[in-house]
């Protein structure tokens, strides 16, 4: 069985996240790895994303967070949006003007080229795959590995378990665990760690 493996080499995802900028250039493909990869958020949920979600066009400037209802819960999100995010929020932006396309509220961030229609599940799962295979990045890498690699390093870095059973509405920790597949290696590296 194929199971979405997380990111979880640093190297990995620093090329990763750099692929479409320097190898490929897209700024969208790149703003679809930044956005999945520091959102925590469904495929389903990051192509519904509008330009009124992320930018104010009264006071012009960028929200502070998302506001969404999850397509597959159909529960309210709410999630901030990181100096990463909103850097490369503003190079799309910028890019759409030079290109002479204004952005417009209602507008789907990951829209095709010349309409207001959201790339698919199948484009954005090639872009994804696409970067993963450029980068020789092993194992099975998805879309949904974007929202598991958030996790596992969040984990690494010490976020409480109980905080990223929240982010994702798990039911228990093993259900997290499990979610983020963290392995027995990662459990060796805290043994070898603690020296007590």
């Amino acid at each position: 069985m194929n199971i979405a493996q997380p990111i979880r080499e640093m190297q990995d995802l620093k090329e990763i996240k750099d692929y479409y900028r320097r190898s490929a250039p897209n700024i969208r493909n790149e703003l679809l790895v930044i956005i999945g990869l520091n959102t925590a958020l469904r495929i389903s949920d990051i192509l519904s994303l509008t330009w009124e979600m992320v930018y104010d066009f009264k006071r012009k400037k960028y929200l502070s967070h998302i506001f969404l209802v999850e397509q597959k819960t159909g529960k309210s999100n709410r999630i901030y949006l990181n100096e990463t995010i909103i850097t490369t929020l503003d190079r799309y932006k910028s890019e759409q003007k030079l290109k002479g396309r204004e952005v417009v509220p209602e507008q789907f961030l990951f829209c095709h080229s010349n309409k207001n229609v959201a790339i698919s599940r199948v484009q954005a799962f090639r872009i994804i795959k696409t970067a993963a295979k450029a980068c020789g990045i092993q194992g099975v890498i998805c879309c949904h590995s974007l929202r598991k690699t958030f996790g596992y390093h969040a984990w690494q870095q010490g976020v409480s378990p109980a905080l990223l059973m929240n982010i994702y509405n798990h039911s228990s920790y093993q259900v997290t665990r499990r979610y983020l597949g963290i392995e027995q290696d990662d459990r060796d590296r805290i043994f070898m760690q603690i020296k007590l």
